[in-house]
């Protein structure tokens, strides 16, 4: 038998162990009280008569509590558990003091998974993390409620951010920048005026976003629309100058020719500002803005035109990607782009189809942009269309005084994720024991979302001016409570879920692509809905079911389940759990039929969704890709193409890897042989975990697998 330490070393059981344990407790009691010798053999019997291949020591502890009483040790009993309490303080003390010297050392594993845009050797990025553990470290012991923090531990849910939960910040937002334009704002104490022109307005954009990531976690999501009408100050302004200067002598046609010379001069540089701006700049926990930048066009807008040539500029530069360090181009993880099909520009003949062109042609080679359907969300958000926030998640529709619908300036209070397939593996298969401990864990995780909100009610707008006080999210006066955004739905607070797959499968023993499956599936989805929609009235708050895109939460969920339980297969066996309502990486089911499967989850799961397809060699599918862009627009909200090609951050090259004759892992192309600028993904099983393999078989590489 294995025991399973808390730093998730398995060790062989040793029952000498438990012996010395009780033997130390015996001399804290009188001679009555003490556990004798058969006593102790009979505690020790009956946890090797368990016949388990892996048990937890705390489970082992426990075990032994549970004997001592049954034999009346009670004084033995107490003194135990006293024991346990003060080696767990002691444990609590050292925690965080490890955690950041191995932080220092960079041999935190995994902090330096934990986000791609953060990089664990900066001092400056090190700096934040240190502030995060000792944030964790008090979240742990004093903010929240010990069943939170040790149903965080068991897996039972994950209480996200708690790195963060010390300062009262919140998750996402969608940045109301138009109002920060049009009306101008204050950062670091100095009035920033309205644009006159594109250039200033983009270059103001993206200090704003660098201010407001600084003062929150979690990403912010803008809204290119709004910078149509400084494109059309320019072009007014450029107008101007010239036909001051050459009215009447040359004719009109050269004045338009060289004006809109000088505009498209101005577009390429305004959008290029924003690129390299969000791409160089450092906020201040250390790493680039989680920035998502949403392209969409309304037929009823009257700086169309210009809103067009921003998004076809803005596929462009992406198109071609940003010089590293050696001045090669690669692909740039920030600004997400989101890209809006609509009746216009869905590749059937619209004014705009050569927009969705470019954004395909882009993805084939750049893996962005997501695609949204204007149509479907019509369907599922009242006839709204609106951005995701950085984190992906949606709002609620919510509307103002004047009974307008209003997205930009609002924002998330935080997010709990409850683990799905660990209460199917207690359930074992009893539905009514599974529906029973469902609803005492979405209590729990109601409890714990509490505690998010609570942390940020009674918060001063003075904590963060340029949210509060200067438009990102609100115009507050000084020293005003930003309670009121808290309540009736103007902001949300969401609940994430893992495991769908896996939970039918261990309930109805088929995946929940069968007809058995679904249905089942489908009744998880509603209850969890049910339980948001209930909070939401109980509360007057924007309680959401979030479909997060947590892959590492995926990977943790899975690990402790299996440290815990086991190893289950098709549950704990691929040492991932699959993301929300997602279909398993391994299930043979083509890019259509899955789109179409998971857009029944996507309209239950309203606070978040997207769905990922995988198309193998994007750069020469660009045919196959537009057949789904395609079928997105008409069956599907939210999609992202992922790919299984390899890929060269030296040269560029996007095929497969080789292994050269001396067993090395080398691009063909320029013969790269660094694992670090190479992203190489197994193709055998389409695992997305951890590869290990060796080289000459004298000595093990380990290397990350990125799913691009």
């Amino acid at each position: 038998m294995k025991v399973i330490k808390r730093d998730g070393r398995a060790v062989d059981f040793d029952r000498e162990k438990i012996r010395v344990a009780i033997s130390k407790a015996n001399k804290e009691v009188k001679p009555k009280e003490r556990a004798t010798k058969e006593d102790m053999n009979e505690i020790i019997a009956y946890i090797e008569d368990l016949g388990k291949k892996r048990i937890l020591v705390e489970d082992i502890q426990d075990i032994i509590e549970q004997k001592l009483m049954e034999l009346q040790r009670y004084e033995l009993s107490k003194k135990y558990i006293v024991y346990r309490y003060t080696r767990a303080l002691v444990r609590k003390q050292n925690t965080t003091d490890e955690s950041i010297l191995g932080l220092i050392r960079n041999e935190n594993k995994e902090l330096a998974e934990e986000n791609s845009n953060k990089n664990t050797m900066l001092a400056s990025t090190q700096r934040d993390y240190i502030a995060g553990e000792v944030s964790r470290d008090l979240t742990k012991r004093m903010l929240l409620p010990e069943k939170i923090s040790k149903a965080h531990e068991d897996g039972i849910l994950h209480f996200h951010d708690a790195d963060y939960f010390i300062q009262p910040i919140f998750n996402c937002c969608l940045i109301n920048i138009e109002d920060m334009l049009d009306n101008g704002t204050v950062m670091n104490g100095k009035m920033i005026e309205s644009p006159k022109s594109f250039q200033v307005a983009c270059t103001v954009t993206t200090q704003i976003i660098a201010a407001v990531a600084s003062n929150q976690y979690g990403g912010q999501s803008v809204d290119l629309i709004h910078l149509g009408k400084y494109l059309r100050k320019s072009y007014n302004k450029f107008k101007k100058e010239i036909e001051g200067k050459y009215k009447g002598k040359v004719a009109d046609d050269i004045i338009e020719g060289i004006v809109q010379d000088r505009l498209k001069a101005e577009l390429k540089a305004g959008v290029q500002t924003i690129q390299y701006q969000i791409n160089t700049l450092m906020t201040t926990n250390g790493q680039s803005p989680f920035v998502t930048l949403f392209l969409h066009l309304e037929k009823d807008d009257p700086y169309i035109k210009e809103n067009a040539m921003i998004i076809e500029e803005v596929l462009r530069q992406r198109y071609e990607g940003i010089k590293n360090e050696a001045g090669v181009y690669v692909t740039p993880a920030f600004p997400k782009l989101v890209y809006v099909l609509d009746e216009f520009n869905s590749l059937k003949g619209g004014e705009y189809d050569y927009l969705t062109k470019l954004a395909v042609k882009c993805s084939a080679k750049r893996m962005y942009p997501d695609y949204i359907s204007a149509k479907k969300m019509r369907e599922n958000y009242e006839g709204n269309v609106f951005s995701p926030m950085g984190c992906r998640s949606f709002l609620s529709p919510w509307k103002d005084e004047n009974g307008n619908y209003k997205f930009e300036g609002r924002f998330n209070q935080g997010v709990v994720s409850i683990n799905l397939p660990q209460i199917a593996i207690i359930a074992d298969g009893d539905e009514e024991k599974f529906w029973k401990l469902l609803d005492e864990r979405l209590e729990l995780c109601k409890e714990a979302l509490m505690c998010r909100h609570y942390a940020l009610l009674g918060t001063h707008s003075d904590i963060s001016p340029i949210h509060w006080q200067y438009g990102a999210i609100a115009r507050l006066k000084k020293g005003e409570k930003i309670d009121k955004l808290l309540y009736g739905g103007y902001s949300t607070i969401s609940l994430g879920y893992i495991g769908i797959y896996e939970t039918t499968k261990l309930m109805t023993g088929e995946s929940h692509t069968s007809d058995k499956g679904h249905d089942f599936a489908i009744k998880i989805m509603k209850k969890l809905r049910a339980a948001t929609d209930k909070w939401k009235k109980e509360t007057n708050i924007g309680f959401a079911l979030y479909g997060t895109p947590a892959e590492s939460l995926c990977y943790r969920f899975a690990r402790i389940d299996k440290e815990k339980f086991g190893t289950i297969k098709d549950v704990t066996d691929k040492g991932y759990y699959t993301n929300s309502y997602h279909v398993d990486v391994r299930e043979k089911i083509d890019a259509f039929d899955k789109l179409k499967f998971e857009s029944e989850f996507q309209k239950i799961s309203s606070g978040g969704c997207i769905s990922y397809i995988e198309i193998p060699n994007m750069a020469k599918n660009i045919n196959a890709l537009e057949s789904v862009v395609q079928f997105i627009y008409d069956n599907i909200q939210y999609a992202e193409f992922n790919t299984k090609s390899d890929y060269c951050h030296v040269c560029g090259y996007d095929g497969e890897i080789i292994i050269n004759k001396d067993n090395e892992w080398e691009c063909p192309n320029c013969g790269n042989k660094d694992h670090s600028k190479m992203t190489v993904v197994r193709r055998t099983c389409g695992y997305l975990g951890e590869n290990f393999w060796n080289v000459g078989k004298t000595k093990e590489i380990k290397q990350r697998v990125m799913h691009l």
